[in-house]
Protein backbone atom coordinates (compact mmCIF):
# COMPACT_ATOMS: atom_id res chain seq x y z
CA UNK A 1 0.00 0.00 0.00
CA UNK A 2 2.69 2.36 0.84
CA UNK A 3 4.83 1.51 -2.59
CA UNK A 4 1.38 2.30 -4.22
CA UNK A 5 1.05 5.63 -2.68
CA UNK A 6 4.30 6.52 -3.04
CA UNK A 7 4.56 5.47 -6.52
CA UNK A 8 1.05 7.47 -7.49
CA UNK A 9 2.45 11.04 -7.25
CA UNK A 10 5.23 10.39 -9.47
CA UNK A 11 2.98 8.91 -12.08
CA UNK A 12 0.47 11.95 -12.07
CA UNK A 13 3.15 14.54 -12.09
CA UNK A 14 4.49 12.14 -15.33
CA UNK A 15 1.12 12.43 -16.86
CA UNK A 16 0.51 15.94 -16.11
CA UNK A 17 4.55 16.68 -17.72
CA UNK A 18 2.99 15.06 -21.00
CA UNK A 19 -0.07 16.20 -21.09
CA UNK A 20 1.05 19.48 -21.14
CA UNK A 21 3.78 18.90 -23.83
CA UNK A 22 0.87 17.51 -26.14
CA UNK A 23 -0.83 20.88 -25.53
CA UNK A 24 2.26 22.79 -26.50
CA UNK A 25 2.50 20.39 -29.78
CA UNK A 26 -1.47 20.60 -30.69
CA UNK A 27 -1.21 24.75 -30.30
CA UNK A 28 1.71 25.00 -32.34
CA UNK A 29 0.26 22.74 -34.70
CA UNK A 30 -3.48 25.22 -34.70
CA UNK A 31 -1.26 28.26 -35.16
CA UNK A 32 0.54 26.74 -37.84
CA UNK A 33 -2.40 25.61 -39.59
CA UNK A 34 -4.27 28.88 -38.71
CA UNK A 35 -1.63 30.84 -40.92
CA UNK A 36 -1.36 28.76 -43.64
CA UNK A 37 -5.03 29.01 -44.04
CA UNK A 38 -4.97 32.83 -43.61
CA UNK A 39 -2.40 33.23 -46.11
CA UNK A 40 -3.57 31.26 -48.48
CA UNK A 41 -7.38 32.98 -48.19
CA UNK A 42 -5.71 36.36 -48.41
CA UNK A 43 -4.09 35.51 -51.52
CA UNK A 44 -6.91 34.59 -53.15
CA UNK A 45 -8.86 37.96 -51.69
CA UNK A 46 -5.88 39.67 -53.70
CA UNK A 47 -6.26 37.77 -57.04
CA UNK A 48 -9.86 38.94 -57.05
CA UNK A 49 -9.48 42.44 -55.45
CA UNK A 50 -5.73 43.95 -55.41
CA UNK A 51 -3.95 42.29 -57.74
CA UNK A 52 -6.37 40.87 -60.74
CA UNK A 53 -3.52 41.79 -63.26
CA UNK A 54 -0.50 39.62 -61.91
CA UNK A 55 -2.82 36.38 -60.90
CA UNK A 56 -0.83 33.35 -60.60
CA UNK A 57 1.88 35.43 -60.77
CA UNK A 58 2.09 36.93 -57.89
CA UNK A 59 2.31 33.58 -55.87
CA UNK A 60 5.30 32.53 -58.52
CA UNK A 61 6.86 36.00 -57.64
CA UNK A 62 6.85 35.73 -53.72
CA UNK A 63 8.37 32.49 -54.07
CA UNK A 64 11.03 33.33 -55.88
CA UNK A 65 11.83 36.73 -53.77
CA UNK A 66 11.86 34.21 -50.47
CA UNK A 67 14.22 32.14 -52.57
CA UNK A 68 16.35 34.88 -53.14
CA UNK A 69 16.11 36.83 -50.37
CA UNK A 70 18.43 33.13 -48.70
CA UNK A 71 20.65 33.14 -51.30
CA UNK A 72 21.75 36.50 -50.88
CA UNK A 73 21.91 37.42 -46.92
CA UNK A 74 21.13 33.61 -45.26
CA UNK A 75 24.52 32.14 -45.69
CA UNK A 76 25.42 31.27 -42.28
CA UNK A 77 22.92 30.28 -39.09
CA UNK A 78 23.67 27.70 -36.14
CA UNK A 79 20.87 25.43 -37.69
CA UNK A 80 22.50 24.68 -40.59
CA UNK A 81 25.74 25.00 -42.44
CA UNK A 82 24.02 25.93 -45.42
CA UNK A 83 20.86 27.71 -44.85
CA UNK A 84 19.43 28.10 -48.47
CA UNK A 85 19.78 24.81 -48.86
CA UNK A 86 18.62 23.76 -45.67
CA UNK A 87 15.35 26.33 -46.37
CA UNK A 88 14.83 25.05 -50.28
CA UNK A 89 14.93 21.09 -48.86
CA UNK A 90 12.64 21.91 -46.61
CA UNK A 91 9.91 23.29 -49.13
CA UNK A 92 10.75 20.50 -51.60
CA UNK A 93 9.90 18.33 -48.86
CA UNK A 94 6.76 19.89 -47.99
CA UNK A 95 5.51 19.78 -51.50
CA UNK A 96 6.08 16.20 -51.72
CA UNK A 97 4.74 15.23 -48.75
CA UNK A 98 1.52 17.38 -48.97
CA UNK A 99 0.96 17.42 -52.97
CA UNK A 100 2.99 13.98 -54.48
CA UNK A 101 2.57 11.20 -51.77
CA UNK A 102 -1.03 12.75 -51.47
CA UNK A 103 -1.39 12.20 -55.52
CA UNK A 104 -2.92 15.67 -55.26
CA UNK A 105 -0.50 16.95 -58.78
CA UNK A 106 -1.78 13.71 -60.40
CA UNK A 107 -5.44 14.52 -59.49
CA UNK A 108 -5.15 18.18 -60.05
CA UNK A 109 -3.52 17.35 -63.75
CA UNK A 110 -6.29 15.14 -64.60
CA UNK A 111 -8.79 17.39 -63.55
CA UNK A 112 -7.12 20.47 -65.95
CA UNK A 113 -6.57 18.16 -68.97
CA UNK A 114 -9.51 19.31 -71.53
CA UNK A 115 -11.48 16.55 -72.68
CA UNK A 116 -11.59 14.66 -75.84
CA UNK A 117 -14.17 16.11 -77.98
CA UNK A 118 -17.52 13.64 -77.83
CA UNK A 119 -16.45 12.73 -74.38
CA UNK A 120 -19.10 12.77 -71.61
CA UNK A 121 -19.19 11.33 -68.16
CA UNK A 122 -17.94 12.69 -64.91
CA UNK A 123 -14.62 13.87 -65.66
CA UNK A 124 -16.23 16.34 -68.18
CA UNK A 125 -18.24 17.20 -65.10
CA UNK A 126 -15.26 17.92 -62.75
CA UNK A 127 -13.50 19.26 -65.29
CA UNK A 128 -16.05 21.99 -65.69
CA UNK A 129 -16.13 22.86 -62.33
CA UNK A 130 -12.18 22.62 -61.67
CA UNK A 131 -11.35 24.91 -64.77
CA UNK A 132 -13.00 28.29 -62.95
CA UNK A 133 -10.55 27.61 -59.98
CA UNK A 134 -7.99 26.35 -61.23
CA UNK A 135 -5.78 29.52 -61.00
CA UNK A 136 -6.66 29.77 -57.55
CA UNK A 137 -5.98 26.34 -56.64
CA UNK A 138 -2.59 26.38 -58.05
CA UNK A 139 -1.86 29.73 -55.78
CA UNK A 140 -2.78 27.72 -52.83
CA UNK A 141 -0.37 25.08 -54.08
CA UNK A 142 2.41 27.89 -54.51
CA UNK A 143 1.84 29.57 -51.11
CA UNK A 144 2.09 26.54 -49.32
CA UNK A 145 5.33 26.34 -50.86
CA UNK A 146 6.31 29.98 -50.05
CA UNK A 147 4.87 29.31 -46.02
CA UNK A 148 7.18 25.98 -46.00
CA UNK A 149 9.99 28.41 -46.89
CA UNK A 150 9.35 31.25 -44.88
CA UNK A 151 8.67 28.40 -41.97
CA UNK A 152 12.64 27.29 -42.56
CA UNK A 153 13.34 30.86 -42.41
CA UNK A 154 12.09 30.77 -38.89
CA UNK A 155 13.62 27.88 -37.66
CA UNK A 156 16.94 29.05 -39.12
CA UNK A 157 16.23 32.92 -36.96
CA UNK A 158 15.33 30.93 -33.61
CA UNK A 159 19.25 31.39 -32.38
CA UNK A 160 18.28 35.06 -32.53
CA UNK A 161 15.78 34.91 -30.35
CA UNK A 162 17.48 33.02 -28.01
CA UNK A 163 20.63 34.84 -28.32
CA UNK A 164 18.38 38.22 -27.50
CA UNK A 165 16.72 36.43 -24.85
CA UNK A 166 19.49 35.37 -22.74
CA UNK A 167 20.96 38.71 -23.04
CA UNK A 168 17.74 40.19 -22.05
CA UNK A 169 17.81 37.57 -19.09
CA UNK A 170 21.45 38.53 -17.68
CA UNK A 171 20.44 42.37 -17.96
CA UNK A 172 17.83 41.75 -16.30
CA UNK A 173 18.93 39.71 -13.35
CA UNK A 174 21.76 42.85 -12.86
CA UNK A 175 18.87 45.33 -12.74
CA UNK A 176 16.92 43.37 -10.02
CA UNK A 177 19.99 42.76 -7.85
CA UNK A 178 20.84 46.80 -8.17
CA UNK A 179 17.35 47.50 -7.47
CA UNK A 180 17.64 44.66 -4.49
CA UNK A 181 20.65 46.04 -2.94
CA UNK A 182 19.69 50.03 -3.67
CA UNK A 183 15.86 48.85 -1.75
CA UNK A 184 13.75 49.91 -4.86
CA UNK A 185 10.01 49.04 -5.23
CA UNK A 186 9.05 46.25 -6.65
CA UNK A 187 5.44 45.65 -8.78
CA UNK A 188 3.58 42.45 -9.01
CA UNK A 189 1.47 43.77 -11.84
CA UNK A 190 4.37 44.60 -14.15
CA UNK A 191 6.34 41.06 -13.22
CA UNK A 192 2.99 39.56 -14.38
CA UNK A 193 2.02 41.66 -17.60
CA UNK A 194 6.00 41.26 -19.17
CA UNK A 195 5.42 37.40 -18.40
CA UNK A 196 2.71 36.98 -19.72
CA UNK A 197 3.63 38.90 -23.02
CA UNK A 198 6.73 36.70 -24.30
CA UNK A 199 5.14 33.74 -25.65
CA UNK A 200 2.23 35.68 -27.35
CA UNK A 201 5.08 37.63 -29.16
CA UNK A 202 6.87 34.87 -30.23
CA UNK A 203 3.37 33.68 -31.70
CA UNK A 204 2.76 37.14 -33.40
CA UNK A 205 5.88 37.09 -34.99
CA UNK A 206 5.90 33.39 -36.71
CA UNK A 207 2.09 34.03 -37.39
CA UNK A 208 2.76 37.82 -39.06
CA UNK A 209 5.55 36.36 -41.27
CA UNK A 210 3.89 33.50 -42.15
CA UNK A 211 0.43 34.66 -43.56
CA UNK A 212 2.46 38.07 -45.04
CA UNK A 213 0.38 38.51 -48.93
CA UNK A 214 3.65 40.21 -49.78
CA UNK A 215 7.42 39.86 -50.16
CA UNK A 216 9.33 41.14 -46.92
CA UNK A 217 12.73 40.48 -45.81
CA UNK A 218 12.75 38.41 -42.91
CA UNK A 219 14.75 40.54 -41.23
CA UNK A 220 11.97 43.48 -40.96
CA UNK A 221 9.99 41.01 -39.27
CA UNK A 222 12.14 38.96 -36.92
CA UNK A 223 14.81 41.74 -35.46
CA UNK A 224 11.54 44.20 -34.44
CA UNK A 225 9.98 41.05 -32.37
CA UNK A 226 13.24 39.48 -31.00
CA UNK A 227 13.62 43.09 -30.01
CA UNK A 228 10.22 43.37 -27.81
CA UNK A 229 10.90 39.36 -26.84
CA UNK A 230 14.07 40.28 -25.24
CA UNK A 231 12.36 43.94 -23.90
CA UNK A 232 9.97 41.67 -22.27
CA UNK A 233 12.82 38.97 -20.71
CA UNK A 234 14.60 41.74 -19.27
CA UNK A 235 11.17 43.58 -17.65
CA UNK A 236 10.58 40.17 -16.65
CA UNK A 237 13.89 39.37 -14.78
CA UNK A 238 13.95 42.84 -13.60
CA UNK A 239 11.08 42.53 -11.59
CA UNK A 240 11.29 39.41 -10.09
CA UNK A 241 10.32 39.71 -6.69
CA UNK A 242 13.87 40.46 -4.36
CA UNK A 243 13.63 38.28 -1.98
CA UNK A 244 12.61 33.64 -2.34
Amino acid sequence: MVERGSAHPAQTAQQGTLTRLLGRVSQTVYWLLFALLFSISLEWLGMVFWWPDEGLGHSREMLEAEVGYLQADFRRSLVSSDPARFAQTVADKAYIVLFEWTRLVDVLGWLGTTPAAGESGLRVQLHQLYEPLAKHILAALQITQVFALRLAILLLATPVFLLFGVMALVDGLVRRDLRRWGGGRESSFIYHWSKRSALPLLVTAWVIYLALPFSLHPSWVILPFATLFALSIAITASAFKKYL
